[in-house]
Parts: C-alpha cells; structure tokens; sequence
C-alpha cells in the first residue's frame, strides 16, 4: 500500500520558518519525481514545488520562489519543504504528492488532481499574528 505522510505543519507568525516532511512508502521513492501542492483556505490547488528523482532538480511556483527549499533524502524515503519567510497568503494544506512527471528537463506543475499518481493527507500551515 502506498503511503504519504506529511508532517511538521503549525501555527507561525509571519516572517517565520517552518520544516515541512513527507514520508513516503510503498512505492519506488527514489525512482519518483516529487511534489507539494497547496490548497488555501476556499481556494483551489495550487503548485508548490517540484524536485526530480535525484533531488538535483528543483521547480519553485514564482510565489514562492526564494523563500521555499524543496529536498529530498532518497535514504530515508522522505521529501522535504523548508519555508522561510512566511507570509499570511502562504496559510494552505500542504501536500505531497507524486506528479505524472518531474525530470531533470521538465516538472508537472498542474493542479489536476487525478493526473498525480499518489497523495497524502496534508499538513495544515498557519501564518498569523
């Protein structure tokens, strides 16, 4: 059974840093492009971050580009998001996800849901004074 497992969200004033985790089982991780998506209180889904298999390509949405670090360690299993200087808009659940693909040439950046082969439940992001 595949199996995504998001962690490291929580309430943070703006201007601060959060460490978002994704442990992944089930599948071939590390043969596997990655993702986060975030989806925003009423709001639709919307492209985080891409990185490729090897971890030596990364992807960043312009919203966020600067501010969040995608990595992963193919060892442990696990896909990570370091987010800096957050903002209010940065409030979402934040997933990961494996997206159709996500090369060293090019990284799925769409928000059809059921294009991405597996989804976890999502980690809950609050930026608030």
């Amino acid at each position: 059974e595949v199996q995504l497992e998001e962690s490291g969200g929580g309430l943070v004033q703006p201007g601060g840093s959060l460490r978002l985790s994704c442990a992944a089982s089930g599948f071939s991780f590390s043969t596997h492009g990655m993702s986060w998506v975030r989806q925003a209180p009423g709001k639709g889904l919307e492209w985080v971050s891409g990185i490729n298999a090897g971890g030596d390509y990364t992807y960043y949405a312009d919203s966020v580009k600067g501010r969040f670090t995608i990595s992963r360690d193919n060892a442990k299993n696990t896909l990570y998001l370091q987010l800096n200087s957050l903002k209010t808009e940065d409030t979402a659940m934040y997933y990961c996800a494996n997206p159709p693909y996500c090369t060293a040439d090019y990284c799925y950046t769409g928000v059809q849901r059921h294009q991405y082969n597996y989804w976890g439940q999502g980690t809950q992001v609050t930026v608030s004074s």
